[in-house]
C-alpha cells in the first residue's frame, strides 16, 4: 500500500462523509428530517439538534481526519492521533447502535432514508475499511484512547444535563421520561463498556497489524 493509494482511499471516505453531512444539514434546515413527528422545532433548535447528534459529531470527526489524511497520508501529531481514534471508535459505535437499537424505530423514505443510510451505515463501513486497509498505523496507544474517551463522556453529560433544560434528547434510550433514570443509567453503562472495549481493541490492533503505509512504521 503506497502513500499515493492511501491518499485516494482517504479522499473517498472524506468526500462521502462531507456529502452525507451537508445533505443531512440541508434536510434539517428545510425541516424535512428533524426526527420529530409533530410540532417540528424552529430553525435555531433544528440546527442545534443537528450538531448535537452523536452520529453527526462522529461523522464530522471522520470527515475532518480523512480530509487531513487525503492531503498527508503519513500525518502524525498527538492531537490528530486522538481525533482520529475518537472518530474511528465513534463511527463504529454509531453504526452498531443504529443497527441494533435505532434502525427498528425509524420509518424513513426518500431523501431522509438516503441521508440516514449514508450517515449510519455507508460512512461507518468506509471509515473502518479504510482504517484497516490503509491506516495509517501505528498511531494509537492506551494513552491516546484515554484522551479520546473524554469526548463521548462529555457528550453524554452535556446531553443529559441540557435535556432537563430544553426537554430534547437525541436518542430514546437517553430519555428518562420513557422508562426512567434506571433505564437511562443501564443504557449509558452499556454504551460506556462498548466504548472502552472498542478503544482498547483499536489501540491493540493498531500495534498488532502491519504498519501502513509502509513508511508509517519507519
Amino acid at each position: 500500500m503506497t502513500p499515493a493509494r492511501a491518499r485516494q482511499v482517504h479522499l473517498v471516505v472524506a468526500v462521502v462523509a462531507w456529502f452525507a453531512l451537508v445533505f443531512q444539514l440541508v434536510l434539517t434546515i428545510s425541516g424535512e428530517a428533524v426526527l420529530v413527528e409533530t410540532d417540528p422545532p424552529g430553525l435555531g433548535q433544528r440546527i442545534y439538534q443537528y450538531f448535537f447528534y452523536f452520529t453527526i459529531q462522529s461523522n464530522i470527526l471522520v470527515a475532518v481526519t480523512s480530509t487531513a489524511l487525503a492531503r498527508d497520508p503519513l500525518l502524525d501529531r498527538t492531537g490528530w492521533r486522538i481525533a482520529r481514534l475518537a472518530g474511528i471508535v465513534g463511527i463504529t459505535v454509531t453504526g452498531l447502535v443504529h443497527f441494533f437499537l435505532l434502525r427498528p424505530l425509524l420509518d424513513l423514505d426518500g431523501a431522509n432514508w438516503v441521508a440516514d443510510k449514508l450517515l449510519h451505515m455507508v460512512v461507518p463501513l468506509l471509515a473502518v475499511i479504510a482504517w484497516a486497509w490503509v491506516g495509517p498505523r501505528p498511531r494509537a496507544s492506551l494513552k491516546e484512547a484515554a484522551y479520546a474517551l473524554v469526548w463521548p463522556i462529555a457528550w453524554t453529560a452535556w446531553t443529559l444535563v441540557f435535556a432537563q433544560l430544553n426537554g430534547w434528547v437525541p436518542y430514546p434510550f437517553l430519555d428518562p421520561d420513557e422508562d426512567g433514570w434506571g433505564a437511562v443509567g443501564i443504557a449509558c453503562a452499556g454504551i460506556t463498556v462498548l466504548f472502552l472495549l472498542l478503544f482498547a481493541l483499536y489501540a491493540w490492533l493498531d500495534r498488532k497489524l502491519a504498519p501502513t503505509p509502509p513508511s508509517a512504521g519507519a
